[in-house]
């Protein structure tokens, strides 16, 4: 193992930074130091936030204007990097996004690309990036799911699922890559006052009217530590937690229902 990189100012890559948790998460790695490479598809925000974190914290920031729901996109953030002679130290896949209503009705290229972003550059990324981390014996991978992981969701099928696929994939490349010195963390928060429920078009939504919903720093904090310290799944909030267990014991169709009934329209 390369032991190096202890003394090294290590670099994390954050898709979806430019806003909620992304941000919150770009926030926390440049307060501790590490200089940051920044992929949103908001080059105008980006720029506001690199000119911001190198002032404030006196690092380097690189800033890759990408759309992930584009299939080329994470072959060209590597290939950038690697001509940069860019190292990763640690991958957040955090870009993500959902759509809100009855399958039959949504609109597919919506939805296409949804797959993309959620579950296939998340993939592209890791796949590109963990070999070289394997490598030097080091490496971190946060992947951002929800505790939608834990349960099919009516209204919001097709998002649902895509977090399911990011919890069973991370669980699993977490447990082949024991011994490496490279660790997945899943991240898993409940509804989080973000931008997420605009763009999901679901504010009418019971769902996006829950008391105390968690503010995306609280859960971008909770997230941080728990990469630190190698937890394999990261859920935010007690009553989250109680949510993703409880669902293991109840019958699948209560639970689907009861997940139904939180996403309908307000009356």
């Amino acid at each position: 193992m390369n032991n190096n990189h202890k003394y090294q100012q290590k670099t994390a890559l954050i898709t979806g930074s430019a806003h909620g948790i992304g941000y919150q998460l770009a926030y926390i790695f440049a307060r501790h130091s590490y200089n940051l490479v920044l992929v949103d598809k908001d080059e105008e925000k980006l720029a506001v936030i690199a000119g911001e974190f190198i002032q404030k914290f006196g690092i380097s920031v690189k800033i890759l204007v990408k759309d992930l729901s584009i299939s080329t996109s994470p072959e060209e953030i590597f290939n950038d990097l690697q001509q940069s002679a860019i190292k990763i130290d640690v991958l957040v896949n955090n870009a993500g996004f959902g759509t809100y209503g009855v399958f039959s009705e949504t609109d597919l290229t919506t939805e296409l690309k949804m797959l993309q972003v959620n579950i296939v550059s998340l993939t592209h990324l890791t796949k590109l990036f963990l070999k070289d981390m394997i490598c030097q014996g080091y490496g971190k991978i946060l992947n951002v799911a929800s505790v939608a992981a834990f349960q099919p969701g009516p209204l919001m099928a097709v998002y649902f699922a895509t977090k399911a696929y990011v919890l069973s994939f991370s669980e699993a490349i977490a447990n082949e890559l024991e011994g490496t010195g490279v660790t997945v963390t899943t991240l898993c928060p409940g509804p989080t006052a973000s931008e997420f429920q605009k763009a999901a078009a679901m504010e009418e939504s019971k769902i996006s009217h829950v008391n105390r919903m968690m503010n995306s720093e609280t859960v971008a904090k909770i997230g941080y530590d728990s990469l630190m310290a190698n937890k394999t799944i990261a859920i935010p909030g007690l009553r989250n937690k109680i949510l993703a267990k409880s669902v293991r014991f109840a019958p699948r169709n209560i639970v689907t229902q009861v997940v139904r009934n939180m996403h309908e329209q307000r009356k």
